[in-house]
């Protein structure tokens, strides 16, 4: 049963080709809201609120999605997925985005049928230990148990950290992320391991987060960005250009604040091709000249999004570090509106 669900990506693609969503856009403007596939409950990235409405960088990237799309940020229905779930459901039609701080990686975008329309989040893998093993560097961890989530590509770089190293340890495999916490609270495993700003979130859910230290190692690259079945290349540019726009924002000055002001009047012609004053970049995508601009209305530009969900302004306080733009330090680099 095991390997039939993970045969199943790679049977939806030999069964549907390459074109089993063409027409997405069109898709859910009949349904009247965009699905999407998030995780099963991170902090900071998506996660239901005592309401239950799910809030994070994740869920607001499907909000500024639909914005553009739909004309509402609110015409969103989130799907909470684990790991395993989340290609299936994309390749099978039952979400329409993925947002899901998944990995952009080779197989995911070639074999499973998919296309990673760029990446909201740099990050890396990490380790947690309780700070009474004593325990300082993920060097000294041979012979331990490790808390990992099944079908993960954490699990894979786990398993190459340790092979490199000539370190042995015992995974303790689970496939949803609360049963891999779990398992780490009841102490069945020494260490927990995903990525980092995902130890940084599932920190906050145990009962004394202080007690619990994130060594400094990062042992990957895991590039996490929205995703979207292939074949549709104009829904494929939709989600992609609204990545670009978020970012692109925040490189012009443009925010929630001042983008009405700049809506009226600016002679920046990089900021009045934003806007939709000149040019044809809604057009390109099919939309009408305001699609960039719902989105920064509905979520503000990508360091609004950063620092609510992750940064300063959260419960997380991570440093933006390698998310921030290319010319303050950063990977983050938008094409240009033109």
């Amino acid at each position: 049963m095991q390997i039939l669900r993970y045969l199943l990506p790679f049977l939806a693609v030999a069964i549907f080709g390459a074109t089993p969503n063409a027409g997405t856009l069109d898709t859910i403007k009949t349904k009247g809201w965009l699905t999407c596939g998030v995780s099963q409950g991170l902090p900071g990235f998506s996660a239901p609120d005592g309401k239950g409405s799910w809030v994070g960088i994740d869920a607001d990237f499907c909000r500024a999605v639909a914005a553009v799309a739909l004309g509402s940020a609110k015409k969103v229905k989130f799907r909470p997925l684990s790991t395993k779930e989340a290609f299936t459901a994309l390749q099978f039609g039952e979400i329409h985005i993925l947002s899901r701080n998944v990995t952009w990686t080779q197989t995911r975008d070639s074999a499973l049928g998919v296309n990673f329309a760029g990446i909201l989040y740099y990050d890396g893998q990490g380790f947690m230990v309780r700070r009474g093993l004593g325990v300082k560097s993920a060097r000294e961890l041979n012979g331990a148990a490790v808390c990992v989530n099944s079908g993960s590509t954490t699990e894979l770089n786990l398993a190459d950290y340790f092979r490199t190293h000539s370190m042995k340890y015992t995974p303790v495999v689970f496939e949803k992320s609360d049963e891999v916490l779990s398992a780490y609270r009841a102490g069945r495993c020494d260490v927990f391991s995903t990525d980092q700003s995902g130890l940084y979130a599932q920190r906050l859910k145990l009962p004394n987060a202080n007690d619990h230290l994130i060594l400094p190692e990062i042992i990957s690259k895991e590039p996490l960005g929205p995703a979207v079945r292939q074949g549709d290349d104009q829904w494929f540019n939709i989600v992609r250009w609204t990545l670009f726009a978020l970012v692109g924002a925040e490189e012009l000055g443009i925010s929630r604040k001042n983008i009405e002001a700049l809506e009226k009047e600016t002679s920046n012609p990089a900021i009045r091709r934003f806007v939709g004053t000149e040019g044809k970049a809604g057009a390109n995508l099919g939309l009408d000249p305001k699609w960039a601009v719902r989105a920064i209305k509905a979520v503000g530009n990508y360091e609004e999004l950063f620092e609510k969900h992750l940064g300063k302004d959260s419960r997380l306080k991570i440093s933006r570090d390698l998310n921030r733009l290319w010319n303050k330090g950063g990977l983050h680099y938008a094409p240009p509106i033109r």
